[in-house]
């Protein structure tokens, strides 16, 4: 019978509490990582230097055709393994299960968000770049000031749409001991044997944050089209 009153008992109320707040966490943060290093690679990409161009090209095909799963593992047990051994020691000091895992959810995200600024670019009328060439922009600044804010405007859709899926991707961050919602579900079901009842409230929980960032971006969507 569906019975949620075991979460009253020994703190498990409160352990969900702290699993919500560490995924909000764990998503902000490598969303705004991910839309920052999207924006780096969609420009290093557009620079015309052949081996930034190559160098951005394999990153994104790594990060796009590797599972992310694979790739959270990789920078959590593979990457502190081909430090040097004092700095190998001082990371693996620290808290870097949620380090490592906002690293690998965002340079995986922005993967897919510099394709999508990409898309935007190539949206863009070569008419913009040449006005903005005429009036003496260099290169940064025509991308800063004229180019970038289109394709960003261009490609809200998709990047909203990868907004929710690092929002869904931040489970697998449980794999590597991350005390996200996902971590404190299992950890709250091992010990009350509650499998059913536990991991619903967890499913209600993640449709709830699912839900909202649908609603928010439904929102966004509408205020930029009319915007424009």
């Amino acid at each position: 019978m569906f019975d949620l009153s075991f979460l009253a008992e020994d703190g498990y109320l409160g352990l969900l509490r702290d699993g919500v707040l560490t995924t909000l966490q764990l998503f902000a943060v490598s969303a705004l990582l991910a839309l920052a290093t999207g924006v780096i690679l969609v420009i290093m990409r557009a620079s015309g230097i052949r081996a930034l161009k190559l160098l951005v090209a394999g990153f994104v095909e790594y990060h796009r055709n590797v599972p992310i799963l694979v790739q959270i593992l990789i920078w959590y047990f593979g990457v502190p393994q081909a430090l040097p051994e004092p700095l190998r020691i001082m990371v693996n000091s620290g808290n870097t299960e949620f380090i490592f895992a906002v690293i690998a959810l965002a340079m995986n995200s922005a993967a897919f968000i510099s394709e999508d600024l990409r898309s935007g670019l190539r949206a863009i009328p070569r008419t913009q770049e040449e006005a903005a060439c005429s009036i003496g922009l260099n290169f940064l600044q025509r991308y800063r000031y004229v180019i970038l804010p289109q394709a960003i405007r261009i490609a809200i859709p998709s990047l909203l749409n990868q907004t929710l899926i690092l929002f869904k991707n931040s489970s697998l961050a449980m794999a590597i001991g991350v005390h996200e919602l996902l971590f404190r579900t299992k950890q709250i079901d091992n010990a009350t044997f509650r499998t059913f009842d536990i991991f619903l409230v967890a499913t209600v929980l993640y449709l709830i944050g699912t839900i909202s960032l649908m609603l928010m971006a439904d929102h966004f969507s509408k205020h930029n089209t009319r915007k424009a």
